[in-house]
């Protein structure tokens, strides 16, 4: 208990001068003991120079809560600061009354958590389940944050039972009668500081509580310890009070207690015009007759010292829950600490905004007679301004309040994924039955989500469908269940082993239940076996149609000059079609194309753009992970159902669910005639048309016309409008109403008018053509979309000469006209499962209507007719601009008199074509900078005169991004540039974008870098890893050459080809400690510009042998990195993965690469807060090797509101000291330096101009491999014409640094250090009449430009930032045991030691600073000795993490998540203590993502593990007893023994190594994933040794009774054991004794 009790001893804040603060892990942090380990290990820590001390940490005792809007300590309300020096207070917002929210509200507040429980299964009362809760709770600190004072927490509590004993003697004492137990309540309530409106909040509770025939008996004072509130939270904390309430019993007392509350929160909320801030700071945390919570805005440790009733000892309670909260926002706000009222969720609701409008659209239907007519009374049951978690809370108490079950409640609200789910299918098959019967009437409440939850009669857990978050539960021989986020919360892993009698975690979906009145335990299949079986819901079913797609015609249904007219007035042009329709019929997906967006904004651009275009998706980022469609998909459905939507209180069968149900969205024509005749959808078509005569008023008019017409369709019982753009549908002459805004319109105008829920939208589109067009129509309300043009362009593509010719000639597969339709329409839906899987979704029923977009140049009157709640933040065009916009595609393709239409215009969206849409990244930019750099070594100095010429055709271009609509208005005089700061200062600041080796060749990479280091700037390795050879000096001749380099040319003694930032992407390819060692930065890349919420791609022709070495792969095999990081699903796993870095390498600066959207202001407070030093922005645009095209144009924000918002948000919330921020891409010159400089940027990078000045001619093939200059190709004759050297890269930059310079003495400013910030130094750019700027078209005039241009306040000094040391932890584990003498002298000299350690769960990423010390001097594996680590206890998150050659790492008790994480090499066993009674291999020994990117090394694991274990293994070898779903995902190489049962989609995306896995109850072939891989029995000498070898080390280094057990009985078990092989191993001895000549031959 030593380490526990150190951990607890050091809970209390340590004062820290302003702007130093120190983290506090919850362990080991002495006051001021030495972080330093012995000299000469200090020196061994880094190879190249040296670093002032160690900045304490700001991560502290974690976090801060949140409350809308920008808010600073400095300042009372929001508030911006304009050039004239004025403030302007923010509105505040009024209080939600119903209807469609708004997304901005919702984005103010995100966050994730640590959560658990304790409960007595015999009933038992103590004071002990509190204390022991308690301390849970602050072993868990990590898993919370701080605001910026470092000691106001997120947020933290626990529910329990009402202490009936302390209360009664409360009663007692002050003469109250009645307070008796079952027939008597109380309420915690937070009432406002200001005495007139805490007196104001009683009156309305006492009269609501009364007003229901109950007794107020009396108010309590809550005694509290204010001194432990942080100055923070002190200024938002409340008046803390309990209300005791009598007079009715059980049930009755609850709903009564319920309808109480509800009333006097809509009461507070009339009055909060009167009385300002009554609404938001009177809130009622629970009022029950079974539950109270105690929560508030404080760190874990003092929440037991804030309230004092805790500590009483008659505190006694059956059951606590407790939890953490991390919040990304920062101003404290005590209602969102959790638990809330009925659960506690650690985790996001991704859906949040769908999930709210739905609840509001069919609120007005939910009715139950328990309420006896007062449902109004209750409504609206969401609030916007509230948390994901506290609406979810809301739902679900509303449910349970009417007496829905509990566990079927969490269940319709979380469900799991039950297709295709093998144990579901053989266990309990009829819970399938009840899942479809709930998907039509209530959407998911989806993303990553470990919920707790309780009525006080009810106790349990549930885990999303992913399992995206750990959950782990113990029982013990006395009846006492736990669960927690963690093991070893309570630090007794060995004390108390002898009691624990199981161990177990909770799987994807997966469920358990505690009975608190019988004390019955429940696990998952009993749990849904009951709630299955309670009504029957497959009867229901049988009234339902399961809609099968019908066969697509083959005939055409219009002439080819009728098709081009179609299209050419539907928006469409050539390359849409050539590129993306005909490419989808072809190929059955997206097509590909790479380097990036470089076109101009739709809002900016001369050229019409369909309204989709204005719409960008939005993305998962830090709060929450994307998900994977490729190799995960099984979890993810495109289901969708028509018809109306039924009671969810009070359901009554299949007259409460939905019609149809359909298998995808996208409709045939076929599907829609079988719709349009089902009698119980009683469909009704509408037209969606206008007048296209260019009146004002002409669209506005016809919108308001179309949404009557569907109002009275689904007034008149018609359960489905059509709305379509079909020729035979209305008069085809007039223009169709943009689809979009259709839908939309229509969908909004019903949630107006109560309808919504009772009738489905499908859509007729001639526009939508693209996977991001079907998005955007079932994001903004269509159920179903019948692309019925584009599916006409794929029948008469396929019938033309062009594709006849091709098909006989063998250039194309035979494809019927059928063929192509399905193609087309499976295109579209992989596309579908790519968007909604980038958001970290996974049900399309979940997206629908959720408006996961955001809008860039549309403007309020558009917005709150079609896409309201959409947050747009620019203004943009009105009705008026839509319709002309429209009316410009008739005139832009339609010809002229006399002549003839043969096709539609194209409009050069993707490539430059002469006279078409510009772009930014063109050939005569290229040509003007390699003069202006005398591109291949050519001169010694950039020509400044020929950069010139450069700089004018970048300065001078057509605006393509919104800062080329700003002028800057300098409050100063010009100065002479002899008095601005010199080339190499600015220069220091330039850095590039990660390009990875691989995407780009090896000359460019490597180039880019020895530039990069010789200007004192920053290269970025990108993803895939780097040489060793290039950490070392290298040595040239006078010719410039280098034998080590020989293909580089222009070289000079004393350059490094290192990149001084290295990426990691998590534990992604090529990611090894002596890697990270070698690092200055560590950037984690968490999203990427191009293709935000989406991993990578190399195709397996650029994985050349050399590529495949550094990236521990098989050359020729395709590498996709996963789209979601399996080590950051949420901001407190991005901050684990933070702390792991900094752990490995302390002198390493990391590095958080972001992608701008709105909302990146709130996620980067929670990055700062999570201990980052440096935080990257990029823009939406970003250049790429390879990314679907639909997504370089679609996702991610442009990088100026991005920048802005993060740098605002930061310096609002005290946050902007602690963090450099980087302006990533798009930058191509001076003057694109001194804009980012404006908006906050502190350094600045350069992707693609980059690689034009290395001889880029962009060409645009990046993808194919096939480069014609070998800048993006790794075939050796195109590598061999690479024309760049070093010195081009040098000249550029020294070239646009000294633009930078006359800028800034133009400006009369001496420094960037001036300028940074000073955004109100911006004005818009308006010179028309009509308020457009000069050379752009007049829809510009709508675009407001306000937030770019708005001060952001005094936001410090940015050299001061640079110049910060890196973030520090405080002592760690790791530093106690490098103080040992005999493991430094072990280190130091290649000896051997052993050292013995206690260890707890806030010990993190423990071992990995020793293996990072041995790295540090002798690589991955090349150390000689061997250190010897023998810790017992309960390991934290990331044990083993990083381990090398010679380290071998001993556990005995348990791990969390992320054991032996990017493991180089080394060994590391863990086994349970001697003394736990279970069977190791029954129970749960280590949690999930086990060896992800491991490089080498061995694991032993006596026990089961999680999900994803071995995800991403390169070469690590392991055996473990059983592990969750999704085993080997990913992996490359190495191999996996497992010695028990194992979860679904095994092998999902394995290119290398083996898996042996032991069936021992014939299930494994239904787990398996055999997309890549084979299964086979062992069946050779080399297979069968090597896996009975590593069994006998498992046995050797845990005593594993189940290896003894199968060793034992050899034969008998070999035949049981499967051999997974994917092709790459096909050949391998270990697979097969039949070696191909071939592979001999080159063996």
């Amino acid at each position: 208990m030593a380490a526990l009790a150190r951990a607890t001893a050091l809970a209390a804040p340590v004062v820290a001068p302003r702007g130093v603060a120190r983290r506090s892990t919850g362990a080991r942090v002495p006051s001021m003991a030495s972080r330093v380990p012995s000299a000469n290990l200090a020196a061994s820590l880094r190879s190249v120079g040296g670093k002032q001390a160690s900045m304490p940490s700001f991560m502290g005792l974690k976090k801060s809560a949140a409350l809308p809007r920008f808010r600073s300590l400095r300042s009372e309300t929001p508030a911006a600061v304009t050039r004239s020096g004025h403030v302007v207070a923010a509105a505040a917002r009024e209080p939600y009354r119903g209807g469609a929210v708004d997304m901005n509200q919702i984005l103010e507040e995100r966050d994730a958590c640590g959560v658990g429980f304790i409960a007595s299964l015999k009933g038992e009362r103590t004071h002990k389940t509190v204390t022991d809760a308690l301390t849970a709770l602050g072993c868990m600190e990590h898993r919370g944050a701080c605001s910026a004072d470092d000691d106001s927490g997120d947020g933290a509590g626990v529910m329990c039972n009402i202490p009936w004993k302390m209360l009664g003697k409360y009663c007692e004492d002050e003469g109250i009668e009645g307070f008796e137990e079952g027939k008597a309540g109380v309420g915690m309530v937070f009432l406002p500081q200001d005495a007139a409106q805490a007196k104001k909040s009683r009156e309305i509770l006492n009269e609501c509580v009364e007003a229901e025939g109950l007794t107020v008996l009396g108010w309590r004072e809550v005694p509290v310890n204010k001194a432990v509130v942080g100055r923070m939270a002190k200024a938002t904390e409340p008046v803390i009070e309990q209300i005791l309430v009598a007079g009715a019993e059980e049930d009755d007392l609850e709903r009564k207690l319920f309808v109480a509350r509800k009333l006097a929160e809509k009461k507070s909320a009339a009055l909060d015009a009167e009385m300002p801030g009554i609404a938001e700071n009177f809130y009622v945390c629970t009022m029950s007759g079974r539950t109270v919570v105690y929560k508030g805005m404080l760190r874990s440790a003092v929440v037991g010292e804030f309230y004092e009733d805790l500590k009483n000892p008659d505190f006694e309670t059956q059951f606590c829950i407790y939890h953490r909260r991390f919040s990304t926002n920062t101003v404290p706000k005590w209602p969102l600490a959790q638990p809330m009222r009925f659960l506690g969720h650690n985790g996001e609701i991704n859906t949040l905004q769908g999930n709210l409008n739905w609840m509001a659209s069919r609120e007005a239907d939910m009715t139950h007679p328990v309420w006896a007519g007062r449902e109004p009374e209750l409504r609206p049951i969401c609030n916007p301004a509230a948390s994901d978690s506290a609406n979810l809370d809301r739902v679900a108490e509303l449910l349970v309040k009417s007496g829905r079950p509990v566990a079927e409640t969490m269940m319709l609200l979380v469900p799991e994924a039950y297709r295709n789910h093998p144990d579901l299918d053989a266990t309990y098959p009829e819970v399938e039955s009840f899942y479809d019967y709930y998907a039509g009437m209530q959407e998911a409440w989806d993303g990553p989500a470990l919920l707790v939850f309780t009525d006080g009669k009810k106790l349990g857990c549930r885990l999303d469908r992913n399992g995206l978050r750990p959950a782990r539960f113990w029982r013990t021989s006395d009846d006492y269940i736990y669960v927690a986020s963690e093991v070893g919360v309570l630090g007794d892993a060995i004390s108390n082993a002898a009691n624990v009698v199981a161990k177990g975690r909770l799987g994807p979906g997966m469920m358990i239940q505690a009975d608190l009145e019988t004390g019955e335990f429940k696990e998952n299949t009993e749990v849904a076996k009951e709630v299955a079986s309670r009504l029957d819901y497959k009867g229901y079913l049988e009234d339902v149609k399961f809609l099968d797609a019908k066969e697509p015609g083959e005939a055409t249904t219009m002439d080819a000059t009728g098709l081009i007219e179609a299209q050419a007035a539907a928006g469409y042009a050539a390359e849409d079609v050539s590129m993306i329709i005909e490419s989808m019929a072809a190929d059955g997906m997206e097509p590909t194309w790479s380097m990036g967006d470089d076109a101009p904004m739709p809002v900016l651009s001369s050229r019409p753009h369909l309204l989709y275009d204005y719409f960008k998706q939005r993305f998962a980022q830090v709060t929450n992970p994307a998900i994977d469609p490729l190799r995960e998909g099984l979890v993810m459905s495109l289901e969708m159902t028509l018809g109306a939507k039924g009671n969810l209180l009070d359901n009554k069968g299949a007259e409460d669910i939905p019609a149809v149900h359909l298998k995808t969205p996208v409709l045939f024509d076929e599907d829609v005639e079988t719709i349009m005749g089902l009698d119980s959808l009683k469909a009704v078509r509408v037209p969606a048309r206008y007048a296209g005569t260019g009146e004002k008023g002409a669209m506005a008019a016809a919108v308001a016309e179309l949404c009557a017409a569907a109002e009275k369709a689904v007034a008149g019982g018609s359960q489905t409008v059509i709305i379509s753009d079909k020729p035979d549908c209305g008069d085809a002459t007039m223009p169709a109403i943009p689809s979009m805004l259709a839908v939309g319109a229509v969908h909004h105008h019903l949630i107006k008018v109560g309808l919504r829920s009772r009738a489905s939208i499908v859509v007729e589109s001639a526009s939508a053509f693209s996977t991001h067009h079907f998005a955007c129509l079932v994001g903004f309300g269509a159920s179903a979309v019948n692309p019925w043009l584009a599916l006409e362009t794929c029948r008469q593509w396929r019938g033309s000469t062009k594709i006849e010719n091709a098909i006989k000639r063998g250039k194309m597969p035979n494809m019927s006209v059928v063929d192509v339709q399905r193609n087309y329409k499976a295109a579209v839906n992989k596309g579908l499962k790519k968007i909604l899987s980038k958001m970290g979704i996974s049900l399309l029923t979940s997206y629908h209507g959720a408006q996961i977009f955001e809008c860039y140049g549309i403007g309020p009157e558009v917005i709150d007719i079609a896409f309201k709640g959409t947050v747009s933040r620019i203004g943009g065009m009105n009705m008026d601009d839509l319709a002309a916009e429209t009316a410009m595609f008739y005139s832009s393709n339609f010809p002229g008199e006399g002549e003839v239409l043969n096709g539609i215009a194209a409009r050069g969206m993707f490539q430059v074509k002469p006279g078409l849409e510009y772009h930014a990244n063109n050939q005569d930019m290229s040509k003007l900078l390699h003069k202006a750099i005398g591109l291949g070594g050519k001169k010694e100095s950039g020509d400044f005169d020929a950069y010139k010429l450069y700089q004018e055709e970048r300065n001078d271009r057509p605006a393509t991004s919104l800062r080329d609509m700003l002028v800057i208005e300098s409050d100063r005089e010009p100065i002479s540039i002899d008095e601005v700061e010199s080339v190499g200062d600015i220069c220091a600041r330039f850095c590039t974008g990660g390009m990875s080796l691989g995407a780009i060749s090896r000359e460019c990479h490597e180039a880019i870098a020895i530039a990069m280091n010789r200007i004192g700037g920053k290269s970025n390795s990108g993803e895939g890893g780097e040489d060793p050879q290039r950490y070392e000096k290298i040595s040239a001749d006078a010719e410039g050459k280098s034998e080590t380099f020989p293909h580089l040319r222009g070289l000079q003694t004393g350059d490094v080809a290192s990149s001084a930032i290295k990426q990691v992407a998590s534990g992604r390819f090529g990611v090894t400690t002596s890697f990270i060692m070698a690092a200055d930065q560590l950037e984690i890349k968490v999203a990427q510009g191009a293709k935000p919420g989406e991993g990578g791609q190399l195709p397996g022709k650029k994985v050349s042998p050399y590529i495949a070495s550094l990236r521990r792969s098989k050359a020729g095999v395709p590498l996709i990195s996963p789209p979601p990081h399996h080590d950051i699903y949420s901001i407190e796993d991005l901050a684990q993965l933070i702390y792991d870095l900094h752990m490995v390498n302390p002198e390493a600066k990391v590095s958080v690469k972001l992608v701008g959207q709105a909302g990146i202001g709130t996620v980067a407070s929670g990055v700062a807060k999570a201990n980052a030093d440096i935080i990257q922005i990029s823009g939406g645009d970003g250049g790429t090797g390879a990314s679907p095209l639909s997504s370089i144009k679609h996702a991610g924000g442009p990088l100026e509101m991005g920048l802005v918002e993060a740098h605002r948000t930061l310096v609002e919330n005290d946050l902007r000291q602690r963090v450099v921020l980087r302006a990533d891409g798009g930058c191509r010159s001076g003057l694109d330096v001194i804009q980012c400089a404006l908006m906050g940027a502190d350094e600045y990078g350069f992707g693609t101009v980059a690689m034009i000045a290395t001889g880029c001619v962009m060409a645009r093939i990046c993808h194919t491999n096939n480069c014609p200059v070998g800048v993006a190709s790794q075939r050796e004759e195109l590598r061999a014409r690479f024309p760049g050297a070093p010195g081009d890269l040098v000249n550029f930059f020294q070239l646009c640094a000294q633009e930078v310079r006359e800028e800034l003495a133009a400006m009369g400013y001496r420094s960037l250090d001036e300028i940074i910030g000073r955004n109100d130094l911006f004005a818009q750019k308006r010179a028309h009449p009509d308020g457009s700027a000069p050379g752009q078209p007049a829809k510009t005039s709508g675009l407001d430009l306000s937030f770019l241009a708005t001060s952001s306040g005094e936001g410090g000094k940015s050299s001061e930032r640079l110049a910060q040391a890196t973030h520090d932890d405080g002592r760690m584990l790791d530093d106690e045991i490098l103080e040992v003498p005999e493991v430094a002298k072990a280190i130091e000299e290649e000896g051997e030691c052993v050292v013995k350690k206690e260890i707890i769960n806030t010990d993190r990423c423990a071992t990995a600073r020793v293996a990072g010390a041995v790295a540090a001097k002798y690589g991955d594996s090349g150390f000689a000795g061997k250190v010897n680590i023998e810790l017992e206890g309960s390991a934290g998150q990331s044990f083993g993490a990083f381990t090398v050659g010679g380290v071998s790492v001993k556990l005995v008790g348990e791990a969390n998540d992320y054991v032996c994480k990017s493991m180089s090499g080394g060994e590391v066993a863990i086994m349970p203590p001697a003394a736990s009674p279970f069977a190791p291999e029954d129970c749960i020994i280590a949690g999930n993502t086990c060896l992800y990117g491991a490089t080498g090394g061995k694991a032993f694991f006596n026990g089961r593990a999680g999900e994803r274990f071995a995800v991403r293994n390169s070469l690590a070898e392991t055996v473990v007893e059983g592990t969750g779903d999704h085993c080997c995902e990913y992996m490359t190489g190495g191999c996996v023994v497992v010695l028990g049962r194992v979860g679904r989609n095994v092998g999902a995306g394995m290119t290398g190594g083996i898996g042996y896995f032991l069936d021992e109850d014939d299930t494994f072939a239904s787990k398996v994933n055999g997309e890549i891989v084979s299964m086979q029995r062992v069946a050779t000498a080399a297979g069968e040794a090597q896996l009975k070898g590593l069994i006998e080390e498992h046995v050797a280094k845990t005593g594993s009774p189940k290896g003894k057990a199968v060793l034992a009985k050899w034969a008998e078990y070999l035949p049981k054991f499967w051999q997974l092989v994917p092709p790459s191993e096909a050949n391998t001895p270990e697979a097969t004794d039949v070696v191909p000549e071939e592979v001999a031959a080159s063996a």
